[in-house]
Protein backbone atom coordinates (compact mmCIF):
# COMPACT_ATOMS: atom_id res chain seq x y z
CA UNK A 1 0.00 0.00 0.00
CA UNK A 2 1.15 3.03 -0.68
CA UNK A 3 1.28 6.53 1.62
CA UNK A 4 -1.40 8.24 -0.84
CA UNK A 5 -3.90 4.85 0.33
CA UNK A 6 -3.14 4.13 3.68
CA UNK A 7 -5.97 3.22 5.80
CA UNK A 8 -7.53 5.10 7.98
CA UNK A 9 -7.47 4.63 11.76
CA UNK A 10 -10.45 3.97 13.55
CA UNK A 11 -11.33 4.31 17.46
CA UNK A 12 -8.73 2.65 19.31
CA UNK A 13 -6.47 2.73 16.28
CA UNK A 14 -7.85 0.28 14.68
CA UNK A 15 -7.38 -0.03 10.69
CA UNK A 16 -10.26 0.55 8.80
CA UNK A 17 -9.81 -1.98 5.64
CA UNK A 18 -12.07 -3.30 3.51
CA UNK A 19 -13.90 -6.47 3.48
CA UNK A 20 -11.61 -9.25 1.74
CA UNK A 21 -10.47 -13.49 2.43
CA UNK A 22 -7.34 -14.45 2.03
CA UNK A 23 -4.08 -13.53 3.79
CA UNK A 24 -3.65 -10.60 2.08
CA UNK A 25 -6.43 -8.65 3.74
CA UNK A 26 -4.60 -9.60 6.85
CA UNK A 27 -1.53 -8.60 6.26
CA UNK A 28 -2.74 -5.18 5.15
CA UNK A 29 -4.93 -4.83 8.59
CA UNK A 30 -1.09 -5.63 10.24
CA UNK A 31 0.56 -3.32 8.32
CA UNK A 32 -1.74 -0.63 9.45
CA UNK A 33 -1.71 -1.43 12.90
CA UNK A 34 0.11 1.78 14.79
CA UNK A 35 3.15 1.49 17.00
CA UNK A 36 3.12 -1.16 19.46
CA UNK A 37 -0.29 -2.47 18.46
CA UNK A 38 1.80 -3.71 14.72
CA UNK A 39 4.44 -5.89 16.75
CA UNK A 40 1.38 -7.41 18.81
CA UNK A 41 -0.35 -8.53 15.48
CA UNK A 42 2.67 -9.90 13.97
CA UNK A 43 3.02 -11.75 17.10
CA UNK A 44 -0.22 -13.21 17.17
CA UNK A 45 -0.16 -13.48 12.98
CA UNK A 46 2.91 -15.45 13.16
CA UNK A 47 1.98 -17.94 16.08
CA UNK A 48 -1.50 -18.87 14.53
CA UNK A 49 0.30 -19.34 11.17
CA UNK A 50 2.71 -21.55 12.71
CA UNK A 51 0.23 -23.32 15.16
CA UNK A 52 -2.58 -24.14 12.75
CA UNK A 53 -1.17 -25.63 9.15
CA UNK A 54 -3.22 -24.10 6.40
CA UNK A 55 -5.06 -21.37 8.49
CA UNK A 56 -7.73 -19.91 6.76
CA UNK A 57 -7.91 -15.52 6.95
CA UNK A 58 -10.06 -13.17 6.49
CA UNK A 59 -10.92 -9.56 7.26
CA UNK A 60 -14.39 -8.50 8.27
CA UNK A 61 -15.80 -5.42 9.95
CA UNK A 62 -12.20 -4.10 10.22
CA UNK A 63 -11.13 -7.25 12.27
CA UNK A 64 -8.50 -10.21 11.08
CA UNK A 65 -10.45 -13.69 11.44
CA UNK A 66 -8.65 -17.02 11.86
CA UNK A 67 -10.60 -20.32 10.63
CA UNK A 68 -8.95 -24.08 10.37
CA UNK A 69 -8.41 -25.15 6.84
CA UNK A 70 -11.24 -27.63 6.33
CA UNK A 71 -13.78 -25.86 8.31
CA UNK A 72 -16.67 -23.53 8.10
CA UNK A 73 -16.55 -20.32 10.16
CA UNK A 74 -14.21 -18.71 12.71
CA UNK A 75 -12.39 -19.53 15.74
CA UNK A 76 -10.29 -16.75 16.43
CA UNK A 77 -10.35 -12.82 15.94
CA UNK A 78 -8.32 -9.96 17.02
CA UNK A 79 -8.95 -6.15 17.24
CA UNK A 80 -6.78 -3.04 18.39
CA UNK A 81 -8.51 -0.49 21.06
CA UNK A 82 -6.77 2.27 23.03
CA UNK A 83 -4.63 0.52 25.45
CA UNK A 84 -4.72 -3.46 23.97
CA UNK A 85 -5.23 -5.45 20.92
CA UNK A 86 -8.30 -7.65 22.38
CA UNK A 87 -7.90 -11.25 21.07
CA UNK A 88 -11.83 -13.06 20.56
CA UNK A 89 -11.72 -16.84 21.00
CA UNK A 90 -15.56 -17.64 19.89
CA UNK A 91 -15.44 -20.90 21.63
CA UNK A 92 -13.24 -19.61 24.58
CA UNK A 93 -15.54 -21.52 28.04
CA UNK A 94 -14.72 -24.75 25.74
CA UNK A 95 -10.87 -24.00 26.43
CA UNK A 96 -8.36 -25.27 29.17
CA UNK A 97 -7.79 -23.18 31.14
CA UNK A 98 -10.06 -20.09 29.88
CA UNK A 99 -9.35 -17.06 28.42
CA UNK A 100 -9.45 -14.18 31.42
CA UNK A 101 -11.66 -11.99 29.61
CA UNK A 102 -16.03 -12.28 29.84
CA UNK A 103 -18.19 -12.02 27.36
CA UNK A 104 -21.62 -11.12 26.97
CA UNK A 105 -21.73 -13.84 24.29
CA UNK A 106 -22.00 -16.65 26.51
CA UNK A 107 -19.03 -19.15 24.77
CA UNK A 108 -16.98 -15.95 24.00
CA UNK A 109 -13.91 -15.25 25.88
CA UNK A 110 -11.18 -12.36 25.60
CA UNK A 111 -7.15 -12.05 26.33
CA UNK A 112 -6.39 -8.04 26.23
CA UNK A 113 -2.74 -8.51 24.70
CA UNK A 114 -0.60 -4.86 25.96
CA UNK A 115 2.17 -2.99 25.04
CA UNK A 116 4.10 -5.14 27.30
CA UNK A 117 4.83 -8.48 25.72
CA UNK A 118 7.03 -9.27 28.53
CA UNK A 119 3.70 -10.10 30.11
CA UNK A 120 2.35 -12.47 27.51
CA UNK A 121 2.07 -15.90 27.86
CA UNK A 122 3.40 -17.23 24.22
CA UNK A 123 2.46 -20.62 25.16
CA UNK A 124 -0.51 -20.42 26.99
CA UNK A 125 -1.54 -18.38 23.80
CA UNK A 126 -0.13 -20.94 21.28
CA UNK A 127 -1.80 -24.03 23.44
CA UNK A 128 -5.77 -22.21 23.52
CA UNK A 129 -4.78 -21.45 19.44
CA UNK A 130 -4.57 -25.61 19.09
CA UNK A 131 -7.57 -26.15 21.25
CA UNK A 132 -9.78 -23.69 19.58
CA UNK A 133 -8.68 -24.22 16.20
CA UNK A 134 -9.61 -27.74 16.99
CA UNK A 135 -13.42 -26.98 17.92
CA UNK A 136 -16.40 -26.64 15.89
CA UNK A 137 -16.23 -23.05 14.50
CA UNK A 138 -18.79 -19.70 14.73
CA UNK A 139 -20.15 -18.95 11.57
CA UNK A 140 -20.21 -15.51 10.93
Amino acid sequence: MGSNDTPKLLAGGNPQIPKGDGPGPVRNYIAAMPGWKHDVGQLLDSIIERTVPGVRKAVKWNTPFYGAANEEGWFLSFHCFDRYVKVTFFRGTSLTPVPPGASKTPDTRYLDVYEDLDEFEEAQFTDWVTQASELAHEKL
